[in-house]
């Protein structure tokens, strides 16, 4: 089985289209293996994609939001009170995102079991490695 998950992933990253962007690329390798990995049922994978995007896109915006006033720091001129300010913000940002966190583990214990919410971490985080691991031997800088 881990034989054929292989080569699924490895004829997938093949057989894409050049037409797609990379991120279109790499969500639906995302997808495939995610959804292999948890075995999810056509009824749960139904339930469970809707769930997990919303997720993403909000952790993303959060997370862009977060890069963009951290681009924005002079650390050269920053004064203590806009300091204070910048941590306050930032401490705000990481209570949307743990909110938002919660919100999606509530959301997905309607939709699958607690052990398949468990595994969804490792998946993602294989996924992540496999990704990796795909671009360091194209030889990419």
């Amino acid at each position: 089985m881990k034989t054929l998950t292989s080569i699924l992933v490895i004829l997938s990253f093949s057989l894409i289209t050049v037409a797609q962007s990379n991120r279109d690329k790499i969500k639906t390798l995302k997808i495939a293996y995610i959804t292999e990995k948890l075995n999810l049922s056509e009824k749960e994978a139904q339930k469970f994609w809707p769930i997990y995007n919303a997720f993403e896109d909000e952790n993303s915006r959060l997370r862009t939001e977060a890069y963009e006033a951290r681009k924005k720091i002079n650390f050269e001129t920053i004064t203590e009170d806009d300091a204070k300010q910048i941590l306050k913000e930032s401490r705000l940002n990481d209570n949307k995102k743990q909110a938002i966190e919660n919100e999606f583990i509530n959301n997905l214990t309607k939709v699958i079991s607690a052990k398949k919410i468990i595994l969804l971490h490792k998946i993602e985080d294989d996924f992540k490695r496999k990704m990796f691991d795909e671009y360091k031997k194209r030889g990419r800088p």
